[in-house]
């Protein structure tokens, strides 16, 4: 709270301004082009990271796939996890979150500016309904980010079990998986310290859909979860 709070305060010449045209965005995303939603995000996003004394290590931008139509699977550290990678990914993704976070204020916003899809992990009709959703957007060319330990971990750069189940809406739409290793992500709003902090965002090496055709979903997820964990051990 203190690190979002001297966000607000070492930007408080600009704060109504973007609340206003963040929540007008958020209510009205159909007028604009996903990638003018994006860089509005953007800049919001680098003016609360300079003002918040957090900066952004970015590694392996070069293994991010040139051509759209592909799943982020980063570990999940906390909320500060998706602003991360906006800042450090020029072109615009979505989200897929759990429904808990729909109405936390900024958040809600910037999902909706998204497009992004909250699931409900107790409603499996509703989650196949994402699956599918997705997958048809990825298949289209869109870009989308998944947190397969599916909460966020409660043991800073120590990783959760990745759940296999995360990695159906790429299956189906044979996509490269990008794992994303995040490294002191909980560190800006998970802590009560305003502190300079770094952190690190690691794009690694794409699986294939070739690579990856003939393993179960499980398999999957523990090969990006072991690949994310040996990158933040070798960093940390």
């Amino acid at each position: 709270m203190k690190r979002i709070l001297m966000m607000v305060f070492r930007n408080l010449f600009m704060v109504p301004y973007a609340w206003v045209k963040l929540c007008y965005r958020a209510a009205h995303v159909d007028k604009y082009k996903e990638e003018d939603l994006y860089a509005f995000l953007r800049w919001i996003d680098l003016h609360a990271n300079r003002g918040g004394n957090v900066k952004i290590d970015v590694h392996g931008r070069e293994n991010i796939p040139e051509k759209d139509g592909f799943i982020f699977y980063p570990n999940h550290q906390g909320l500060y996890d998706v602003l991360a990678i906006i800042e450090a990914f020029p072109r615009p993704f979505s989200v897929v979150a759990k429904k808990e976070v729909a109405n936390v204020p900024f958040l809600k916003q910037v999902f909706a500016c998204m497009k992004a899809y909250m699931i409900d992990r107790d409603d499996i009709r509703q989650s196949m309904e994402v699956i599918i959703n997705v997958t048809k957007e990825v298949k289209n060319g869109r870009n989308y980010l998944i947190f397969a330990e599916g909460t966020r971990s409660k043991n800073g750069n120590r990783l959760g079990t990745f759940k296999g189940g995360s990695f159906k809406a790429a299956t189906k739409a044979r996509c490269p998986i990008v794992p994303v290793a995040l490294i002191d992500s909980f560190k800006p709003f998970d802590t009560n310290s305003i502190k300079a902090v770094t952190v690190q965002v690691h794009f690694l090496k794409p699986l294939l859909y070739e690579e990856y055709k003939d393993m179960k979903t499980t398999e999957i997820a523990a090969e990006v979860q072991n690949r994310i964990q040996a990158t933040i051990n070798r960093n940390i």
